[in-house]
C-alpha cells in the first residue's frame, strides 16, 4: 500500500489537518485498519469499487463520500486496483464548507454526498492536493469554529478533563456542550476527550522503548491501571496493546 499526505496551504490549515492519496499495490488485498481520532473527512473514489465500514459499505468509482467522527476502528479493504484520495477535516470544521445536517448523524458512518458538494472526477485526477486547495478556498462559508477554544482545551490537557470544569472555563453550560459538539463533531465532549486520550497513549505505546512499562504509560494517561488502557486500547483498535 502506498499512503502519502500533504499539508493544505496556509490559508486553510485551520480548518484542514491534511489531503492524502492511498493507493493498492501489487501485494494484493488486505483490510486497512483506522482508529478513531475525533476527525471528519472526505474521500474522492478514483479506483475501482473499494469496501469500508468493515466490509458494510461499497464506494464507487467517480463518487465523494463524507465519513463521519469515529469512536472505534473501521476497516476497509485495500486491494490492487484501490485509488482515494482524501480530506482529513480538523475537528468542527465540517459545518465551515458544508450545509449539511449535524455530524451526529454521521458518526461511524460513511455517505455519499449530494453532486454539488461533489468533487469533479477529471479536476482530481491530474493533481489533487492543488484541486483539494481550489476547492476548499472557494467554499468557505466561515472562518470561524465554534469549538476552537473548548477542543484547544481538551488537547492541551491530552484529553484529561472535567466537562463540567470545562463548560465554566468557556463560559458555556455542560448541556450546550453537549449540543455543540453532538452537531458539529457527532460525539459527545466526553466521548471527544477519551479519544484524544487514547491518542496520547497509543503514541505513547508506539514510540516508547522497551523499558517503559504499560502501567507508567496509563498513569501518565490518567488510566486507573495497566487494564484500564489495555481495554480502552482494545475498544478502539480491536487489538491488545502488544499487537500495535
Amino acid at each position: 500500500m502506498e499512503y502519502n499526505i500533504v499539508k493544505p496551504r496556509e490559508g486553510l490549515a485551520a480548518f484542514i489537518h491534511f489531503y492524502w492519496e492511498l493507493k493498492g499495490n501489487q501485494n494484493g488485498e488486505a483490510w486497512e485498519r483506522v482508529f478513531p481520532d475525533g476527525c471528519a473527512g472526505i474521500m474522492l473514489n478514483l479506483g475501482n469499487k473499494c469496501l469500508t465500514d468493515n466490509g458494510r459499505f461499497t464506494m464507487e468509482f467517480g463518487k465523494t463520500y463524507v465519513v463521519g467522527a469515529m469512536n472505534s476502528f473501521k476497516d476497509s479493504l485495500i486491494t490492487v486496483d484501490t485509488h482515494i484520495v482524501g480530506v482529513c477535516l480538523k475537528p468542527a470544521t465540517f459545518a465551515n464548507f458544508y450545509s449539511y445536517a449535524p455530524q451526529d448523524e454521521l458518526t461511524n458512518h460513511t455517505v455519499e454526498l449530494e453532486k454539488s458538494n461533489c468533487f469533479v472526477v477529471g479536476h482530481a485526477l491530474d493533481s489533487p492536493f492543488r484541486y483539494f486547495d481550489r476547492f476548499y478556498a472557494g467554499r468557505m462559508q466561515s472562518k470561524t469554529n465554534q469549538l476552537h477554544s473548548v477542543i484547544q482545551d481538551i488537547h492541551d490537557a491530552n484529553g484529561l478533563t472535567r466537562i463540567g470544569e470545562l463548560a465554566k472555563r468557556n463560559c458555556t453550560t455542560v448541556r450546550q456542550l453537549e449540543r455543540d459538539f453532538k452537531r458539529l463533531i457527532g460525539l459527545s465532549p466526553k466521548e471527544y476527550a477519551n479519544i484524544i486520550r487514547f491518542q496520547r497513549a497509543l503514541f505513547l505505546i508506539k514510540r516508547s522503548d522497551q523499558n517503559r512499562s504499560l502501567l507508567d504509560i496509563a498513569f501518565e494517561c490518567g488510566y486507573y491501571d495497566h487494564a484500564h488502557l489495555c481495554l480502552d486500547v482494545k475498544r478502539n483498535t480491536g487489538l491488545s496493546p502488544s499487537l500495535l
